[in-house]
């Protein structure tokens, strides 16, 4: 079974930074691809940013040069460093998974970012 817990999230004014954190519960955490999404109030839920298990990234173009993702095998833990964050980041974020063929959520993290 893996289970995944965030957190960090909170309120921070334009320009100002926050790290999310992503504890991945089980084995599987070194060999599997993990992605953040964010969602918006009536809005769907987008992806943000994407990291293999080799390390190799992608990102929204809405996020390019300001999030960061990284991912240290040893903690089995996910980060998403957010510098420069604007109102329109103000979102819930989520980690994401698929192991053994299973989709797997956390429960999510608030970022509130005011003008």
């Amino acid at each position: 079974q893996v289970q995944l817990v965030e957190s960090g999230g909170g309120l921070v004014q334009a320009g100002g930074s926050l790290t999310l954190s992503c504890a991945v519960s089980g084995s599987v955490f070194s060999i599997t691809p993990m992605k953040w999404y964010r969602q918006a109030p009536g809005k769907p839920r987008d992806l943000v940013a994407a990291i293999t298990s080799g390390g190799s990234t992608n990102y929204a173009s809405s996020v390019k040069g300001r999030f960061t993702i990284s991912r240290d095998n040893a903690k089995n833990t996910l980060y998403l460093q957010m510098n420069d964050l604007k109102p329109e980041d103000t979102a819930v974020y989520y980690c994401h998974t698929i192991a053994s063929s299973r989709i797997y959520w956390g429960q999510g993290t608030q970022v509130t970012v005011s003008s």
